[in-house]
C-alpha cells in the first residue's frame, strides 16, 4: 500500500474484499474452480451446498472479479478468474507455518 496512510474509501474497498474472501463457501467454490471449470449441477454434487445458496456466493465472487461464467447450450460453466486468491491463500499459509513454527521452538525451549 506504500508510504502514505490508505484513504478511509480504499480501506473500506479493502476491508470488503477480505470480506468476501472470509466466507468458507467461496474459498470452497473457488478452490474447486480452481480445479477446472463446473457447472452448478457439479458444484452442488461436488460441495452438497443448495444451488441457491452457491448461486448467491457465485454472484458475489463473479461481481468481484474472482469468477466468470461462459454459457454451453444450457448450462453455464463456471471456472476461477486469475490467481490471485491461490496466491493470497500461499502468502497467509507461509504465515500461518512461520508462527507455528515459532511457537513449536519457544515449546521445545521451555
Amino acid at each position: 500500500m506504500g508510504a502514505t496512510p490508505p484513504s478511509p474509501q480504499l480501506l473500506d474497498e479493502l476491508s470488503q474484499f477480505f470480506r468476501l474472501l472470509s466466507e468458507p463457501a467461496r474459498l470452497q467454490l473457488l478452490c474447486t474452480l480452481k480445479q477446472g471449470p463446473c457447472d452448478v449441477a457439479s458444484l452442488i454434487e461436488i460441495t452438497g451446498f443448495s444451488q441457491s445458496h452457491i448461486s448467491r456466493q457465485l454472484g458475489q465472487l463473479q461481481r468481484a472479479g474472482l469468477a466468470r461464467c461462459e454459457r454451453d447450450g444450457a448450462r453455464t460453466i463456471w471456472q476461477a478468474e486469475g490467481d490471485l486468491v491461490d496466491e493470497l491463500c500461499h502468502l497467509v499459509q507461509g504465515r500461518l507455518r512461520q508462527r507455528l513454527e515459532a511457537q513449536l521452538q519457544q515449546f521445545k525451549a521451555a
